[in-house]
């Protein structure tokens, strides 16, 4: 009775043998709910959702709860990362009604699929009381359970004004930072208090601000944050790699999923911040964050898995949160003999920041002894391979692959790193060649077959950011063509006539309502992700369709940047794009030739937003030759170029001419 055994998303097979009758999402729930007069409890999560994990055992795998779900609703498991559109409609939904949302997310609807009763994790005791209450008003009081929902959609379904009328000037942009300023914690970094997520958006946008601005407030707060990250436990001291986000405010305890996409993000801001500023610091993390990805994320097929669990098995056979990370200063002393155990107990603060008088490994300060660090770390890593690892999710999301791949092709190129720009490649071939269908774009798959999911606004406009950076180090045009084929269907299938995006295509599944978001989450907003993308394209081809789509689209970015800001962070940065043009590098000269290759670096490295093509194939490179036989960068805005130099240093005066 249990209908999830032929999934392809490991969240729903943890689930597929469950005593409950779990429905997946679709026609089928909603008929047999319509048949039995009863109503859908929908459960939402995903694999690496401690939570979720918490809530499954006390209650779905219990035989007395999931007898009472089977004989009084029809459920439906989903999960959130195969399906945002669902998520996002019924999170919005249980926002409005408890002003708190979460994962795993509980939904009672009717049988047409309007929410009247909404909340997160529920207790065992508390659950099964809510489902006899719930039944119960059903059948004794359903006409105000039906007002109810159809209230909900009356009140959530409306046409929502994303506001502004103008694209982000500079002085929205300043407004921007100050806003930040007012929650920034000076002593810690970040924004806020606990939890504290990593900012990764935001940063994008500091590092912008502060090359066009010359530093200040913003590099400023970059800095501080990105360094309290990488020093704090939030970052995964020996294997590299960041967590979901910090229990507390000062980064130490992490809730200790770590998700390609906030790692592909954060390796991509780490790299920008050396590129910047040269920081040593930042060359480690970025470079340590995509070797974390390709030996714990790659996937046989060439992609990236989505996430490893917070939860790993102990020696005593449990499954405890953190398991696999934390340490006492025994079992350092075990691993490492008396000496070097007290030295890393001291190193890594392991003081007793975790549970059961284990630590989370901490760096506060930089090792006096390189070597010995070097040599303790290695060993306690190697030591740590022989726990339990986490579970991974190993499906492969369009967007988050986009995001690992401009990460990937960016650091390979910044530190010379090659078997980085082939992993992004090989990335690439595999989302070309399994999730593109018909011209259309699927959002996951899992070993190498992909789901029957379409893929949202943010699968096609992260991955034609990907795709850009990727052409731009490479220099191979059939990646700026792919982009520039899912850009054309943004164009035609998301638009809302308004000059925004809707999240899901106009031939999407119709839920109560179509989803749009410009704000971000823990991933840049389709919307703002589509005003990037398609802005770079603008620049490698000349466009003006897709220039103006772009502006068009940051218009949200107005109202968000003074009260919002930390919501707006990509939105923001791509407007700091729009603002330094972005500058256009067309680097002319045989791909060999090693001042080709020095100019080619030198335009990746520009400080300020850049888009860069070279070899054959787009439209900025046409008419573009070397000098006197000498290969040259030609530095444009608006395809109106200035007179092409064949020197480095020459090339980075231009680029930050202004």
């Amino acid at each position: 009775m249990n209908r999830l055994k032929d999934a392809t998303s490991p969240y729903l097979l943890q689930h597929a043998g469950n005593p409950v009758h779990w429905f997946p999402w679709g026609d089928d729930a909603f008929e047999e709910a319509r048949r039995r007069d009863v109503p859908i409890l929908l459960s939402v999560g995903y694999s690496a959702c401690h939570w979720c994990h918490v809530m499954a055992h006390e209650s779905f795998e219990d035989q007395e709860t999931a007898g009472l779900m089977n004989d009084l609703f029809v459920s439906v498991k989903v999960d959130r990362e195969e399906r945002p559109d669902v998520d996002a409609v019924y999170m919005e939904a249980t926002q409005a009604m408890t002003g708190q949302g979460g994962w795993p997310m509980t939904v009672f609807m009717t049988p047409s699929g309007e929410p009247f009763y909404c909340g997160t994790y529920f207790p065992r005791p508390h659950f099964r009381q809510l489902l006899q209450a719930i039944s119960q008003t059903w059948h004794e009081k359903r006409d105000d359970v039906v007002a109810q929902g159809q209230k909900v959609v009356d009140a959530l379904g409306g046409t929502v004004s994303l506001g502004g009328e103008d694209a982000p000037t500079a002085d929205v942009q300043a407004a921007a930072v100050q806003a930040l300023a007012a929650t920034y914690d000076h002593e810690r970094g970040g924004f806020g208090t606990s939890p504290k997520f990593p900012p990764s958006m935001a940063l994008e946008f500091l590092l912008r601000y502060a090359a066009r601005t010359g530093g200040g407030d913003g590099l400023r707060m970059a800095e501080g944050t990105l360094g309290a990250m990488a020093r704090g436990g939030i970052y995964d001291q020996l294997g590299g790699g960041f967590a979901r986000y910090s229990v507390d405010d000062g980064w130490v305890v992490p809730h200790f999923e770590k998700m390609l996409y906030d790692n592909a993000l954060l390796a991509r801001a780490y790299a920008h911040w050396w590129r910047l500023t040269g920081s040593e610091t930042a060359r480690r993390v970025a470079l340590e964050t995509c070797d974390w990805m390709l030996a714990d994320l790659r996937t046989a097929q060439g992609g990236f898995a989505s996430a490893l669990d917070a939860d790993s098995e102990t020696p005593a056979g449990d499954h405890e949160e953190g398991a696999y990370y934390v340490w006492t200063p025994d079992q350092l002393t075990e691993v490492l003999g008396a000496e070097d155990g007290a030295y890393a107990a001291e190193l890594f603060e392991v003081t007793g920041t975790f549970e059961h008088g284990t630590s989370v490994l901490q760096l506060l300060r930089p090792p006096a002894d390189e070597g010995r660090h070097a040599r303790v770390r290695t060993a306690l890593l190697e030591a740590r391979t022989r726990r339990v690892p986490p579970g991974r999710d190993d499906k492969v999301v369009a967007a988050w692959n986009g995001l690992a791949i401009a990460a990937l092709a960016e650091c390979g190129a910044y530190f010379d790193r090659p078997d980085l720009v082939a992993a992004a490649d090989a990335a690439t071939g595999l989302l070309r060649g399994i999730h593109w269908r018909d011209g259309r774009l699927l959002r996951t798959s899992r070993e190498g077959t992909a789901g029957g999911n379409a893929g949202v606004l943010e699968d096609y406009a992260d991955l034609a950011e990907g795709l850009i950076a990727l052409y731009g180090v490479t220099g191979e045009a059939a990646h700026a063509d792919f982009a520039g084929e899912l850009l054309d269907v943004v164009l035609e299938r998301f638009a809302d006539g308004r000059g925004g995006f809707f999240d899901t295509a106009d031939d999407a599944e119709r839920l109560w309502k179509r989803p749009q978001d410009p704000t971000d989450n823990a991933t840049p907003s389709g919307q703002f992700a589509a005003a990037g993308a398609l802005l770079s394209y603008a620049a490698l081809t000349g466009s003006a369709r897709h220039r103006e789509a772009a502006v068009a689209a940051l218009r949200p970015v107005v109202p968000l940047a003074e009260r919002h800001a930390r919501f707006a962070g990509w939105g923001l940065a791509v407007a700091e794009a729009r603002l330094a043009g972005p500058l256009e590098v067309a680097v002319a000269g045989p791909a060999d030739d090693p001042r080709t290759r020095e100019l080619h670096r030198a335009a990746l490295l520009s400080p300020v937003p850049a888009v860069v093509a070279t070899g054959t194939g787009v439209p900025l490179m046409e008419g573009r030759i070397p000098v006197d036989g000498v290969p040259a960068a030609y530095v444009c805005r608006d395809f109106a170029c200035r007179m092409p130099v064949t020197a480095v240093d020459a090339l980075k005066a231009e680029l930050t001419a202004g």
